[in-house]
């Protein structure tokens, strides 16, 4: 099965993050797998993009043999043949012919198990986090049937975070975020016995969807390829959770549920079993027959505190010998009548999905236990399943992390008392080197002014140079300063989960009381303060460091200090292998709005250095408010890992580096994307704001300044923040101009995709108060009053999306629309091919970029 998918090369050096999320020529194109080596990477693309069709492995494999490439073609016919018949003479032929070929569908099952076994474990947790954003069921223990090796995903679920809320709804604090590996739940296990007539996977969707809307969590033998013979997937365990709204007319359930799948007859996969039955409240098998052989392993049970349950199709099966060994069954596992349900081809299914859930009500209104899938993974370890989360590497790093999360007792506290240089300190020094900045453009800067503020400034840095970096930093700072490249990676999302539980808890709203605090109009709210205090992240201990390089760099420019007794000189380097790896790091400080300059620079000399003769960069940027989707449409166009929601995250701008492949960086002209994500530096204030909205202005004309490529996110037709029409202005006048698209989300009205151009123009000729007083800040005249005024405004260039509401439903049981993707999908290969065809600002290397920020 790794030969077919072609992914026995990945069996010693696994499969990346980075591997699968660079950019290729495959990355603009719509294209359908047309061998089975084709399918393990268009599920990866398609997952990216948060793909509801992900999972379907039809490949298109009668293509005219003149329209075939040469390539593929003799690939194929290497393919048919699998072993070397001068080695393998004497090997059985008829084993062979039972293997899939290339022309053999392949059940998306195994193309799953495939590449979960192909995968690093930062791959698989990516994979997993995806999957659970479509709605997919999650691999919970893998299997592994040549070597009968079965693994316990528990490092893979980590990054699993839900919200749901509580009934009764609408109140501050009724809804809860929390990861579905800590999360307490009663677990019901669905289970085969033999052969059953009834899907028992088509049936537990038929439990977690509402009645009006069919949701396939759960692939099952209804779906398309679904009947394929599972190869590799047999024993593979899933799961997923009913998670409630917090409004009674729509949940199923008023309380979490998790749902497990057995895939495979249990009489063949007992340990899988028998792990079932140590974490379910409630185990539901489904059979036609129960034979001698099950009797005896289900006898074995007794004395189990888990419910039972038949589901029995028995005018297909042996009736009588049905009844005897259940009548035997029902004193060993405590069961009486009631947990006996017949379903046949006449049975009402409406009424049957009713009487299901209300076993699963039932079970859970009284005594039952409850299960989080780290207490699933300690009955794993006692059963001897492997669990992927205990390896050395992996475990050094959570115990760094913990003896740091530790001593955190009171964030601010520890903020003061750790984190020296941040804070005031940092604020003050940003306020002198803005004031100079300022005084450097006046017609006759004051000289004695402008020497006062350069002392001031040496003062601070001085004072910053004078301590030490906290224990808590240089514990953070061994952390990511480990030789092992696995154990840093560990390290750091170990540290993103402690820093993020160790937080003092804020109650989240419910998405109706988000809604009633939004407002109706641009800078109606004042933003320029979080909803949320800022949690504390590894961005902090980041920014330290930046602090401490910042300050030594400032001594030593001054004279104030010898090169040579410089320690925080390698920072840069440390910082920058995090980015390599996929780490967003801090553009724009979100406490003091401003960049650090030299720590800034001093990444992307390092970055020169790093890349050497593949220096040549795009920067992509994306501004809006918050909650317009922004941080979500960068993620899911690339595969990023910005934090999204209002209110969750930091406040800054954060940057997160590309890769190109080298086949396409010469036909893309460029060796990697710089992203940059304003995050919630764009609140909307208004013009009469003052200082404020200037410094609002300030820096989305730094950020698209940077840019050869900018997407606006808005949530409302009529309303661009009048920070960033200011930014355009600027911009106009220098004539550095990126290329720049329109992007309105979250609309309701599925036809607006289909928009004609000069329908889309008029979304944007509407004038506005807004527009008005920005450009009249810009003394550009009463002319201008909206961007299509604008002279870099061209309605004949596509420069406005729509981009549909990314759930079809109420979240958090809402499937993905998939109108979502494909418009992503769109707006990404617009975007890429605006850069390969040059349209946008010329494309830089990084030590243009340098220079670019120094004068910015």
């Amino acid at each position: 099965m790794l030969f077919l998918l072609g992914l026995e090369t990945y069996q010693t050096q696994k499969l990346s993050l980075q591997d699968a999320l660079q950019i290729s020529s495959d990355s603009m194109k719509n294209w359908a797998p047309q061998t089975p080596k084709d399918l393990p990477w268009n599920f990866l693309r398609k997952l990216q993009a948060l793909n509801a069709e992900a999972r379907n492995t039809t490949m298109v494999l009668d293509l005219p043999r003149d329209t075939r490439p040469v390539e593929k073609e003799s690939q194929m016919e290497e393919e048919i043949i699998y072993w070397d018949t001068a080695e393998d003479i004497s090997a059985d032929i008829y084993s062979f012919s039972e293997l899939p070929t290339p022309d053999t569908p392949v059940n998306p099952l195994d193309l799953l198990c495939a590449l979960l076994l192909s995968s690093d474990s930062f791959l698989q947790q990516e994979i997993v986090s995806k999957m659970s954003l479509c709605q997919f069921a999650l691999p919970l223990i893998l299997p592994d049937p040549e070597n009968h090796y079965h693994t316990f995903l528990l490092w893979a679920m980590r990054g699993t975070v839900r919200t749901w809320g509580s009934q009764p709804p609408r109140v501050v604090g009724s809804f809860r975020e929390d990861s579905m590996v800590l999360s307490r739940a009663p677990a019901f296990a669905f289970v085969r016995m033999e052969v059953s007539s009834n899907s028992k996977s088509q049936l537990l969707n038929d439990v977690l969807s509402p009645g009006h809307r069919q949701q396939d969590c759960f692939w099952h033998r209804d779906l398309n390829l679904g009947t394929n013979p599972r190869e590799i997937a047999d024993g593979l365990v899933e799961i997923s959770w009913f998670l409630p709204s917090g409004r009674e007319d729509l949940d199923i359930f008023p309380e979490p549920m998790a749902f497990l799948n057995l895939r495979g007859d249990i009489g063949s996969h007992w340990l899988q079993f028998k792990f079932l039955t140590e974490i379910s409240s409630a185990i539901f098998i489904l059979t036609d027959n129960i034979s001698k052989k099950e009797y005896k392993l289900l006898s074995s049970m007794k004395g189990s505190t888990t419910k039972y349950y038949f589901i029995l199709s028995p005018y297909r099966g042996k009736r009588n010998t049905n009844l005897r060994f259940l009548n035997r069954l029902i004193p060993v596992l405590k069961m009486d009548h009631s947990h006996v349900l017949v379903k046949v081809s006449s049975t009402d299914s409406v009424g049957f999905v009713r009487r299901v859930r209300a076993i699963v009500t039932h079970v859970t209104r009284s005594p039952c236990r409850r299960v989080s899938v780290e207490d699933m993974a300690n009955a794993a370890r006692k059963l001897g399943l492997k669990v992927d989360e205990d390896c050395e590497e992996c475990q050094r790093a959570k115990d760094r992390m913990e003896q740091i999360t530790r001593k955190i007792k009171d964030l601010e506290t520890y903020c003061r008392d750790e984190l020296r240089l941040q804070g005031e300190p940092w604020r003050k020094v940003a306020q002198v080197e803005k004031e100079l900045c300022q005084i450097q453009w006046a017609s006759e800067p004051p000289e004695k002014y402008r020497a006062e503020l350069r002392h001031r400034l040496l003062e601070l840095r001085m004072q910053q140079n004078d301590h030490d970096p906290s224990w808590g930093v240089q514990e953070f700072i061994s952390g990511i300063s480990s030789p092992s490249l696995g154990e840093k990676q560990y390290f750091l999302k170990w540290m993103e989960w402690g820093l993020a539980r160790v937080a003092q808890p804020r109650p989240r709203p419910s998405p109706e009381m988000i809604f009633t605090l939004r407002p109706k109009h641009c800078g109606a709210m004042d933003f320029s303060e979080p909803f949320w205090p800022e949690p504390l992240g590894v961005e902090h201990f980041l920014r330290e460091m930046g602090q401490f390089y910042e300050a030594e760099s400032c001594l030593v420019e001054a004279g104030k200090l010898p090169a040579g007794q410089r320690r925080f000189a390698h920072f840069p380097g440390l910082a920058l292998e995090l980015l390599l790896k996929g780490l967003p790091l801090e553009l724009i400080d979100g406490n003091t709005l401003s960049p650090a300059l030299r720590w800034v620079t001093g990444l992307l000399k390092e970055l020169h250095v790093r890349l050497e003769r593949r220096s040549r960069l795009v920067v992509l940027s994306a501004l809006g408010m918050p909650g317009t989707g922004k941080s979500t449409l960068l993620n899911t166009m690339f595969g990023l890992r910005f934090v999204t929601g209002r209110g969750r995250g930091p406040r800054g701008a954060f940057m997160q580096l590309i890769k190109v492949a080298e086949s396409f960086s010469q036909d893309l002209g460029c060796d990697h994307i710089l992203v940059i994500d304003s995050g919630g530096l764009i609140a909307g204030v208004r013009t009469e704001a003052g200082e404020r909205f200037e410094r609002e202005a300030s820096l989305a004309t730094l950020i698209m300044g940077l840019s050869n490529v900018t997407v606006v996110s808005l949530a409302e037709t009529r309303n661009i923040p009048p920070a960033i029409l200011h930014a355009f202005l600027r911009l106009e006048k220098t004539g550095h101009m990126p290329n720049y698209q329109f992007v309105y989300q979250n609309l309701h009205d599925v036809s607006a995709l289909g928009s004609k151009p000069r329908e889309r123009r008029q979304l944007l000729d509407q004038p506005s108060d807004v527009g008005r007083a920005t450009v009249q800040m810009e003394k550009q005249g009463d002319g201008i009053q909206t961007l299509a005024d604008l002279a870099f405004w061209d309605p004949e260039k596509q420069h406005i999306w729509h981009i549909p509401g990314l759930w079809h439903g109420v979240p958090p049981m809402a499937a993905v629309n998939l109108a979502y993707s494909e418009a992503i999908f769109e707006l990404k290969r617009c975007l890429l091919e605006n850069i390969r065809n040059g349209l946008s600002n010329q494309n830089k290397n990084i030590q243009q970029l340098i220079e670019l920020v120094r004068r910015l």
